[in-house]
């Protein structure tokens, strides 16, 4: 359910890819930021265990450009018990001396911003109210404070941010864009393999489960993206 006006932050970068799910081996982004892109850039500038972060609308400020670029990749994530080793006896892992190397193409986006308008959701167990953590979010963006830096998609394209000013206008552009992905929907599952957890603050294992991708129909309407409110109230995020 929404409420009144919603927070608004604007992102921008020289690059950005919001990988489509359903290609393989190679990365295509979508036309615009995601939902779930938009969250993690909110929760790169504020998090906190009280709350989460409702991403009403997406504004696309600039035209829709994409390149393309070949990157060196490795087919294998690296394995923790190997980097431990390797912090006690030394040595370390060079991808040109292996065969686990690969050069993959990326469709990706240039030059984007985006202004974000969201809600904070205050979980029952908080001591503080909506207000106040809206009050934390605006300072922290003013001052430019961050948890870690956010990014657009991939960490290697780093988002700025900032206030919105009176001269930031979305594109007039409309177009059916398909299906788009939501969000990751945690479905508990103590029992199924763990693709999700999450700990209290003395690290203590509070809930795991199944991360489930979600879609919808997305519609950009003279530059702006809006997300329907029923997909959180379905999707218990």
């Amino acid at each position: 359910m929404q409420k009144g006006q919603p927070l608004e932050v604007k992102v921008w970068g020289d690059f950005a890819c919001f990988t489509r799910p359903e290609m393989k081996a190679e990365r295509v982004s979508y036309p615009i930021m995601t939902p779930s892109a938009a969250r993690g850039v909110l929760e790169a500038i504020f998090w906190k265990p009280e709350i989460s972060w409702r991403v009403r609308e997406i504004h696309v400020l600039k035209d829709i450009k994409h390149f393309s670029i070949l990157r060196n990749e490795v087919n294998n994530k690296a394995v923790v018990s190997s980097a431990r080793g390797w912090m006690k006896n030394g040595g370390g892992y060079f991808a040109e001396d292996s065969d686990n190397r690969a050069q993959r193409h990326t469709l990706a986006l240039r030059d984007v911003a985006y202004i974000i308008k969201a809600d904070v959701e205050v979980k029952s167990h908080s001591r503080n109210n909506e207000a106040a953590y809206c009050d934390q979010f605006y300072r922290r963006v003013f001052s430019g404070k961050c948890y870690h830096m956010p990014y657009l998609g991939c960490r290697e394209f780093t988002a700025f941010f900032g206030e919105p000013d009176e001269n930031d206008k979305a594109i007039d552009q409309t177009d059916d864009l398909g299906l788009m992905l939501f969000d990751q929907i945690i479905t508990e599952d103590p029992k199924g393999k763990v693709l999700y957890k999450h700990h209290d603050s003395k690290g203590h294992d509070i809930k795991r489960g199944n991360a489930v991708p979600k879609f919808f129909s997305a519609r950009l309407e003279h530059g702006v993206l809006k997300v329907p409110a029923e997909l959180y109230d379905k999707g218990g995020m």
